[in-house]
């Protein structure tokens, strides 16, 4: 069997602005695709997310489907702390806690969708560092 090496360092984006409340597997609209891993696997080693307006506390969602979007199945959620945003403060950044030590290692082919549970027109940023195999 051949050894499988990480390629390079990557980013992965995407903006949730709708709410989403249906939790099954499948969930609304507001849930956007975040990532797809190669043809052999990734590794993700960060996830994190950052408002982009003043909002009230909200879950932050984290899905993840073995059938290219068809089935969305919820693996982690966090709450995201009530913000006011201003030009005198930093926005903070919410962390999903998969880290370098406890990193969330993906088959071919997975894909990772977030989502919010509270709308927000401004939108709330999710980024997502990791590797293919």
């Amino acid at each position: 069997m051949p050894l499988v090496t990480p390629q390079t360092i990557k980013n992965a984006y995407a903006v949730c602005d709708t709410a989403n409340t249906d939790l099954d597997d499948s969930p609304g609209a507001g849930v956007q695709l975040l990532l797809t891993a190669g043809a052999q696997g990734a590794v993700v080693y960060g996830l994190k997310a950052t408002p982009r307006g003043t909002l009230t506390a909200t879950r932050l969602e984290l899905y993840l489907s073995k059938d290219a979007g068809v089935t969305r199945r919820l693996i982690r959620s966090v709450l995201m702390g009530a913000h006011t945003v201003a030009v005198t403060t930093a926005i903070p950044s919410t962390d999903f806690g998969i880290t370098e030590s406890t990193p969330l290692r993906l088959a071919g082919g997975d894909r990772l969708y977030v989502g919010i549970g509270v709308s927000l027109a401004a939108g709330v940023v999710f980024d997502a560092q990791y590797e293919d195999l």
